[in-house]
């Protein structure tokens, strides 16, 4: 069984996110950037599965520019045998994801496409689900716990009214969730090896996909700061405050 895995390089979680002057975006120049967390989980289920004996092959893609690259060598050394590097220095939005990492599925024959649920970055959540459109498969999202068996998926997913089980007919498409695993740490030995490992380049504009921006950032601004709180000295007073400022009649 081969698994295909999508991975985004995006700001460090533990970097304070910093608006540009400017307001026509998120400063990046000079700041830590890494793998995007929900998709260290999916590296890690893959890799739990190979090690399981159920799967027998791992490819990491990416899209983005050159430094993606990083990204994909720490795929490599959580456990992934192959990496392919979409190479653009375009911003991609989820739509364009999705019909890039069509044409991969298309062109890899993946089994099973184990993808984190969304990016810290934007928040957009679409990927999964466009890519399970595009290529007609079933899909899963927000899995807490997978099992793979004689062709099919079984996953559990968290929802509003408690968990959710859904068995799914391979190939098919999985987003992962904060519960499904803790992601290992890739040992010194294991970055050693990643270096010798296949990474493929492509660049974007050979699919044949047009890669511009349907959205545009009109500007970016921090969310206002929140007033001091204060303490009152009896409900009475409270009461008070809500009619002035018109919250309570």
């Amino acid at each position: 069984m081969k698994i295909l895995v999508p991975v985004k390089r995006v700001l460090d979680a533990n970097v304070a996110v910093r608006v540009k002057t400017d307001g026509s975006g998120v400063e990046l120049a000079n700041l830590k950037m890494s793998m995007n967390p929900f998709d260290e989980i999916a590296v890690e289920e893959a890799v739990r599965l190979r090690e399981a004996g159920t799967a027998s092959e791992i490819v990491a893609v990416s899209i983005g520019p050159a430094q993606a690259q990083d990204t994909l060598r720490t795929a490599l050394a959580m456990g992934c045998d192959t990496a392919i590097l979409i190479k653009t220095d375009e911003a991609i939005e989820p739509l364009t994801v999705a019909r890039l990492l069509q044409k991969i599925c298309e062109q890899q024959a993946p089994d099973l496409v184990i993808m984190g649920k969304q990016a810290i970055d934007d928040d957009s959540n679409q990927v999964a689900q466009m890519l399970s459109a595009l290529l007609g498969w079933p899909q899963a999202t927000f899995a807490s716990k997978f099992t793979l068996s004689d062709g099919t998926a079984s996953v559990i997913r968290e929802v509003d009214g408690g968990l959710e089980t859904l068995d799914l007919d391979l190939p098919a498409v999985v987003s992962t969730d904060l519960r499904l695993n803790t992601p290992r740490y890739a040992s010194l030995p294991n970055v050693m090896k990643a270096r010798k490992k296949p990474l493929e380049e492509i660049d974007a504009t050979s699919f044949g996909i047009d890669l511009s921006p349907t959205l545009r950032i009109v500007s970016t601004a921090r969310p206002p700061e929140r007033k001091p709180g204060s303490q009152l000295g009896s409900v009475a007073e409270l009461i008070d405050i809500l009619k002035t400022e018109g919250r309570v009649q």
